[in-house]
């Protein structure tokens, strides 16, 4: 599947994917149990990064629309849900909260929209590689060194991206963490985005880095999204979109930053461009998101529930967990 810059040491390779896989991590937990540290994350930081990518790398930096895009995208949804978590007004006397910011549905409708936003951004992108280098590699292109390689399969993907959307369910059931001693990040909650879905996005997503942006594919795709799905199954459970938008958006702006990370080097990975590989790949996000359509539809079916007005799998295990952990 991967193919290693040439003379890499394998041992070499991984230890820095596992640096970066910790280093997201790590910057995800501090960015979501300190209220400060998400606003400097997410406002500060990304205004001091702009400036210096429109000046001093303006000539090195990804100018393309679709990087450009996703790193500004993955921080607006970032700052929405700090938002959504800390955003609220308290009586100055008593203390007691008067109005919070999370109480508003319409509000609750900005976390599937922004998410809905990133993922067509993919499949526009799937699409637009399959129709342009269909069956050919394209070469060197902006933001892809090693060229990308159309065919059926980013058809097939952009397909199961578009039911990843429609099988987004709950919307108006995102609630907040209760604060406790071990954690006060006040999470934002999805009760109803449960583990087939994360999974049938995860194959999705990294099916789609695999087929448009090979090079970044080990890092922006296997490790980027591993670490939200590690925090939102352990510490952090039940709210795997705020981790996904805070790591996707650091690591954005780092690969704005150091473009030549993952395009140079010993750290640079690639597609072994086999079309067997990306059939595969390809058959298996469209399959899992298949089956997570079939099942959301019989869910709708048995309890005559709207999956976008209410929450559908309030029956489950895992529903339950999460909800235990909502104030």
């Amino acid at each position: 599947m991967f193919a290693f810059a040439q003379g890499a040491p394998v041992l070499t390779v991984w230890g820095i994917w596992l640096a970066v896989f910790a280093g997201l991590f790590v910057f995800n937990e501090i960015a979501r149990r300190w209220k400060w540290a998400g606003f400097a994350s997410f406002v500060v930081l990304p205004i001091g990064l702009s400036i210096v990518w429109f000046t001093v790398l303006k000539d090195k930096t990804y100018t393309d629309w679709f990087h450009l895009m996703k790193v500004y995208s993955a921080t607006i949804g970032s700052l929405g849900f700090w938002l959504i978590r800390h955003l609220q007004k308290k009586d100055k006397l008593t203390g007691e909260v008067k109005w919070r910011f999370a109480d508003m549905k319409w509000a609750l409708i900005f976390p599937p929209l922004i998410l809905a936003v990133n993922i067509l951004e993919a499949c526009a992108r799937d699409i637009q590689v399959g129709l342009q280098y269909w069956m050919m590699n394209s070469g060197a292109i902006e933001g892809e060194v090693t060229g990308v390689l159309g065919g059926p399969w980013n058809f097939m993907n952009a397909a199961a991206g578009i039911l990843n959307i429609i099988t987004i369910t709950g919307w108006f059931g995102i609630v907040i963490r209760r604060k406790t001693k071990l954690d006060g990040s006040r999470d934002m909650l999805w009760p109803d985005m449960l583990w087939f879905w994360i999974i049938a996005y995860d194959l999705w997503n990294f099916t789609y880095t695999y087929n448009c942006i090979p090079t970044h594919a080990f890092y922006a795709g296997f490790a980027l999204l591993l670490a939200p799905t590690l925090c939102a199954f352990t510490v952090g459970k039940g709210a795997w979109l705020q981790h996904r938008a805070q790591t996707l958006a650091i690591w954005c702006m780092f690969a704005q930053t150091f473009p030549l990370f993952q395009d140079s080097g010993v750290q640079m990975v690639t597609s072994t461009y086999n079309p067997v590989i990306y059939t595969v790949m390809g058959s298996l996000a469209l399959a899992a998101n298949v089956g997570v359509l079939v099942y959301m539809i019989y869910k709708a079916v048995k309890t005559k529930r709207n999956p976008y007005k209410a929450e559908l799998y309030t029956d489950l295990a895992a529903y339950k967990k999460v909800k235990a952990l909502a104030e």
